[in-house]
């Protein structure tokens, strides 16, 4: 398996998520099983399908969780020396050129990707783009509404 890149807070994050699901919600859908397997008849048993559905999502979450875990790579944005270039985990500071706009943008692992909160997976379109850049850098992306250029403004490992 191949190495799966995470941040140290996406790792943080996911080992919570493993502890979760092994000490709350397994237990949880073990005594659902339990006390639906009382009430008799498991034929016709709804209470008993659904947590025996929930106990197989689990399971596979928390083997999945694992499995990631076990192959991650963990990167701790402030121990990096990249002289300015973009890498995995740095902070980018962007203006769009035709609107003027401002955006930062941190680049993590496709698992912890969440715009809301201005992460970017390095998958991404612009987070290819601006890979191996430095600040003054201009780079063009392209969205669905067609090439659109961005000048760096700043790369920060934070």
């Amino acid at each position: 398996m191949s190495s799966v890149p995470l941040t140290k807070f996406g790792a943080e994050s996911l080992k919570a998520e493993l502890v979760r699901l092994k000490t709350k919600e397994r237990p949880s859908v073990i005594n659902a099983i339990a006390e639906a397997r009382a009430h008799g008849d498991l034929s016709e048993n709804a209470d008993y399908d659904a947590a025996k559905e929930r106990q197989g999502f689990i399971e596979g979450r928390i083997a999945d969780l694992e499995g990631k875990l076990g192959a991650a790579q963990i990167i701790d944005p402030t121990t990096l020396d990249a002289d300015g270039r973009v890498v995995f985990a740095a902070t980018v500071d962007l203006e769009d050129l035709e609107t003027g706009e401002k955006v930062t943008y941190q680049i993590v692992g496709l698992d912890e990707a969440d715009i809301k909160v201005s992460k970017v997976s390095v998958t991404s379109p612009i987070a290819r783009a601006l890979i191996g850049k430095s600040a003054g850098d201009v780079v063009g992306v392209q969205a669905p509404s067609g090439i659109r250029e961005y000048e760096i403004l700043e790369v920060r490992y934070i």
